[in-house]
Parts: C-alpha cells; structure tokens; sequence
C-alpha cells in the first residue's frame, strides 16, 4: 500500500482560517485517519479545544475518518501522572462531543514517546486500520503461532520497525521491543556484510527502478532469514524476509531448536501465504481501488 502524509503545523486551522480558504475535500476525501499530537509536558486545553472542534467538523463531513490522539513526551513523567493525563484528555473530549450529539466518536488514546517504542506501536496500531482485509494476515499469523508454538508473531515493514499485522494473543510490548531491535540488528549487519547500500536504495527507490535487491541476493542464500536466542529469558527469535519490505519475525518457546525442520516448513508455506495476499492486493488503478477492491489470500500451515 502507498500511504501518503500530511503535516500540518501547529499554528494552521483549516476550519477557520480568514486568510485562505482551503479545499476540504482535496485534504479530507481519501484520508483514513488523523493524528492528532498533544504534548503532555505543555498547557494542553487549547490543543483539546481545537481537536473538539477538528473532531466536530470532521464527523459532519467525514466520519469515516479515524481520529487518533498522540499524547505525546511522557517521558520522564511519572507511571500515575501519565494515565490522569490521558484520562484528563479524554474526559474533556467525551464530554464535548456528547453536549454535540455525537456518540462513539472514532477516538483512540495513546501514550507515547520517542525515547522508547510506544511511538511505532503507535503507528502500527494506526497503519493496521486502515489495511484492507487486515483479518485474514492475523489469521495466517495466529494459524502459524497455534502449530509452531510461537509465543507471539509480528509482519513488520523493516523500514520503519511498524509492524503492519500480528497473532491474536494478547499484546506484549516487551516481545515487540524485543523483535524490533532485533530486526535493527539484522538491518545493521546486512549494512555491513551486504552488497547493497540501504540507505541509498530506500531514498530513490521510487525515482528509479528496478525495486532494491531482495535481502537473500546479498547474502547468497536460498532465502534470507536469521535466528538467535535470548541470553537471559533463553527465548529464541527467528526472522524471516517475506518480500522487499516485509519481515516475518516471531517469538519462540525455549526448545524450539530441537523442532526446526518442522517449523522451517510450517513458516515457509506461510511467507508463501503472505506473498500470495500481496500479490492479489497490489493496486491496480489507484490507491482508492486497493482500499475498496475485493483481498483474497492463499497459502495455509502444515499440521504438526
């Protein structure tokens, strides 16, 4: 999916702007959700104020579009003083909204910071929304988890470290941060022994053609994938590269070595399965058709 941004800064409200008019429907047509950035360490109750009033317009236009709310810099404050902040903020939205009239509003809350990974939890809990047939990737991953006794399993863009779909178990944000420094050590080391600069390939990878080199063409290996284990918790971690993009990494139970041939098979004909969703779900005419289009996806898991 090609996701673009917009960045407003602070100071422009496009709701009520005397000296320029803006298109709202140029800005707001396609847009699947807005990110709204509060800073927890300021005077906040002007930025609620306007989000009340973004929020207000919006749900009478454009109510299909998410609206999520970055509570952001909490760092350095205290575990209690977080959550009354984020309960503060919400109340006060809550409360407008429904002196309005609208009900259920599509608000999400979220703590975060750039100084730890609750900010790409963030995102990725925001890219998942608006990912067509998101269903059918936890599906495929939950299948996969249920017959190699994953403790957990992520899809993540390597790029960003946003994980776009993972397993039905309960979130678990140490296993998250653990897999996600993980695949900035694969991506570190690939830099170092590959042949390919990343960096250079990710800048003018949309200019020019042909796509960047798969991961396993720098390595000379059928199919690139890593693994290690964790020194203290003694939980192994296995990478595996799905397409150019995309790293299929999960959380082993202690012992899984011993049952590798038989997960090696399993996770195989899974990354088939993924490569197969993608490939039905590349855009055909536009953006528009591939949020709209009918997904289908192949591939299954062998049965222990």
């Amino acid at each position: 999916m090609d996701f673009q941004v917009y960045d407003f800064p602070g100071q422009i409200d496009v709701f009520d702007n005397p000296s320029f008019t803006f298109d709202m429907d140029a800005i707001f047509g396609e847009v699947g959700a807005l990110i709204w950035v509060i800073d927890a360490q300021d005077d906040y109750l002007e930025s609620v104020a306007r989000l009340n009033t973004t929020i207000l317009h919006l749900q009478r236009g454009y109510p299909h579009i998410n609206i999520e709310v970055f509570i952001h810099k909490v760092d350095g404050l205290s575990d209690d003083y977080k959550l009354d902040i984020q309960r503060d903020i919400t109340i006060r939205i809550q409360d407008e909204l429904s002196d309005q009239g609208i009900e259920n509003a599509p608000v999400n809350f979220y703590l975060t910071s750039i100084y730890n990974h609750s900010i790409f939890e963030a995102f990725s809990k925001v890219i998942q929304k608006l990912i067509p047939r998101l269903g059918q990737l936890e599906a495929m991953l939950t299948s996969l988890c249920r017959t190699c006794r994953f403790e957990k399993a992520y899809l993540f863009d390597v790029n960003t470290k946003i994980y776009i779909a993972t397993d039905s178990a309960p979130e678990d944000m140490a296993s998250y941060e653990i897999c996600s420094d993980y695949v900035d050590v694969i991506i570190d080391f690939t830099e170092v022994y590959g042949s390919w600069e990343r960096s250079a390939a990710w800048r003018d990878r949309l200019q020019r053609p042909p796509w960047p080199p798969r991961l396993d063409d720098q390595v000379a290996c059928p199919s690139a994938e890593s693994g290690m284990v964790l020194s203290d918790a003694r939980r192994p971690i296995m990478l595996r590269e799905v397409d150019h993009f995309l790293a299929l990494v999960a959380v082993m139970h202690d012992g899984s070595y011993e049952r590798m041939p038989l997960i090696n098979m399993n996770v195989d004909v899974a990354v088939q399965g993924l490569i197969d969703f993608f490939a039905i779900t590349k855009p055909k005419d536009s953006a528009r058709d591939t949020a709209k289009g009918e997904i289908g996806a192949g591939g299954g898991v062998i049965e222990e």
